[in-house]
């Protein structure tokens, strides 16, 4: 049975930061591609950063220079680093684990907001 399961989200103010991490069971955590989802309130889910089996990374605009993704195969873990955190940051974050369309694995969620 796969899992994926994230933990770290909270409330913070504005120019704070958070750590999410994501862990995954049922899967070889190695061979997939790894990502974080955002959805704000009334607003379509979106990629917010991703990273492949080989380590290379990808980020949406409004992220990039405060974001990290990174992972570790060895604790079948990825995580995400949120520097300088801003009130339109505010989402429920979800974990995405993909491989292929018959592959493709989601957590239930973790809430960031951002707000003094």
């Amino acid at each position: 049975q796969v899992q994926v399961v994230e933990s770290g989200g909270g409330l913070v103010q504005p120019g704070g930061s958070l750590t999410l991490s994501c862990t995954t069971s049922g899967i070889i955590f190695s061979i997939y591609t790894m990502a974080w989802y955002g959805q704000a309130p009334g607003k379509q889910r979106e990629l917010i950063a991703s990273i492949t089996s080989g380590g290379s990374t990808n980020y949406v605009d409004s992220v990039k220079g405060r974001f990290t993704i990174s992972r570790d195969n060895a604790k079948n873990t990825v995580t995400l680093q949120m520097n300088s955190l801003k009130p339109e940051d505010t989402a429920v974050y979800y974990c995405n684990a993909y491989w292929a369309h018959y592959r493709n694995y989601w957590g239930q969620g973790t809430q960031v907001t951002v707000s003094s």
